[in-house]
């Protein structure tokens, strides 16, 4: 059961880019799925996620210019992230979830991540 990132890159300040996690297990359409990052020195963080049925919460550094959509038939999550800034340079998480028949509030499993920098 993995789940794999990619879309990751080196980006202009005010470029765009879109991030997907595909995910192996059967558990993906039926469980909460989300986006973290992780900046240097900095904890990680929660950008965004969403439920089973697609309502969807965002962090508040996300709102606006990050959007996160899922595609329960290709078992895929995307990110796109649009007018990129420097703050944005981080290890970008996909993560589930459920894991195995248990479902939490925290991510039960991660994805290895992808880096997205973004030069000023």
């Amino acid at each position: 059961e993995e789940l794999v990132e990619s879309g990751g890159g080196l980006v202009q300040a005010g470029g765009s880019l879109r991030l997907s996690c595909t995910d192996s297990s059967s558990l993906f359409s039926t469980s909460s799925v989300g986006w973290y990052r992780q900046a240097p020195g900095k904890e990680r963080e929660l950008v965004a996620n969403v439920d089973r049925s697609g309502n969807k919460y965002y962090a508040d550094s996300a709102r606006g210019r990050f959007a996160i959509t899922r595609d329960n038939w290709k078992n895929t999550l995307y990110l796109q992230i649009d007018s990129l800034r420097p703050e944005d340079t981080a290890m970008y998480f996909c993560v589930r979830y459920c894991a195995g028949s248990v479902c939490s509030r925290q991510p039960r499993k991660w994805g290895q991540g992808t880096q997205v920098t973004v030069s000023s």
